[in-house]
């Protein structure tokens, strides 16, 4: 039984901080692609459209990044808010070390899951069919949480790289394999 994944990244978040004050007013009234409401939420929406994605600005100058599947793309991205950043006058020379803060990712194990006997083999999991399909496993190494659903799809999030996501699969189907193996 050699469960195949085939994970695809749909989302990373990603921090960076560019080392300078912004005024977030100045932005919202100058770039079109932006929410500014400061009453609601102190940071500023900055909206790219290639590659596809969200940034929020801090007026401290931190940003945190989202939508992207890559992080060649979160690069591009934050070049983006520098140039747009540059033409309300502030320059930012050094290029900003990125962080990436969570993965999230979909696919599917090649097999069909019986989520109620996970629920009660695997640790750390959560089950309840009556107001949610999935069932919520949650691994502490590497740190990851997976929905499962009975078709074999999954979600998995919280990892911080490609290795640990990786890790996290590779770990899942071994823990699927053994549950399964214990229940015959």
């Amino acid at each position: 039984m050699a469960a195949k994944s085939n994970l695809k990244v749909q989302n990373i978040v990603a921090t960076t901080s560019l080392g300078k004050e912004v005024s977030l007013t100045k932005l919202a009234r100058t770039q079109s692609n932006t929410e500014y409401n400061p009453e609601q939420f102190p940071g500023l929406v900055l909206r790219i459209e290639k590659p596809k994605s969200a940034v929020l600005v801090f007026s401290s100058g931190n940003l945190v990044c989202t939508g992207t599947k890559s992080v060649a793309q979160v690069k591009e991205v934050i070049q983006a808010v520098i140039r747009q950043i540059g033409k309300i006058g502030v320059k930012i020379t050094e290029i900003p070390k990125i962080t990436v803060q969570n993965i999230v990712a979909s696919g599917s194990i090649n097999l069909s899951l019986n989520l109620n006997l996970l629920a009660l083999q695997l640790q750390n999991t959560e089950y309840e069919p009556e107001q949610f399909p999935g069932l919520v496993y949650k691994l502490s190494e590497p740190p990851a949480t997976f929905l499962l659903f009975s078709n074999g799809k999954l979600v998995c999030t919280g990892t911080k790289n490609k290795q640990q996501l990786e890790n996290s699969m590779v770990q899942l189907n071994r823990n699927i394999k053994e549950a399964l193996k214990n229940n015959q």
